[in-house]
């Protein structure tokens, strides 16, 4: 396991924790963007909700390679997910850009640890 992998590995638990408060707790930001993408409130919260787990799952994942395995696929569900809801809506590529960076940080760390 290379060191640029638990680089990227912190830097997607950093960002996806982040992401995933300000989504439960209903930051102005996220309550926007979800009504943007004609998106229920609901889903919001489930989306969070799944982004802190991903990032337990992360976190663990740093001591049982398998967590992290497990983590990095549902952060590259949920770029998929996002890449399709951004293009759905015509989101520009500079929005498009942030979650498919994420996605290819999640596809590097699936990898690292798969492979490893």
């Amino acid at each position: 396991m290379g060191i640029v992998a638990f680089v990227f590995q912190a830097i997607l638990i950093l960002i996806f924790a982040m992401a995933g408060i300000g989504k439960v707790v209903g930051t102005k930001m996220h309550v926007e963007s979800f009504e943007r993408w004609r998106l229920p409130q609901w889903f919001r919260v489930f989306t969070g909700i799944v982004e802190i787990a991903g990032v337990a799952l992360l976190v663990v994942g740093y001591w049982v390679p398998i967590y992290a395995v497990a983590g990095a696929i549902v952060f590259g569900i949920i770029a998929i997910v996002g890449i399709i809801t951004h293009s759905r809506v015509k989101d520009s590529f500079k929005e498009t850009s942030k979650i498919l960076m994420l996605g290819i940080l999640s596809f590097i760390v699936f990898f690292a640890y798969f492979i490893d």
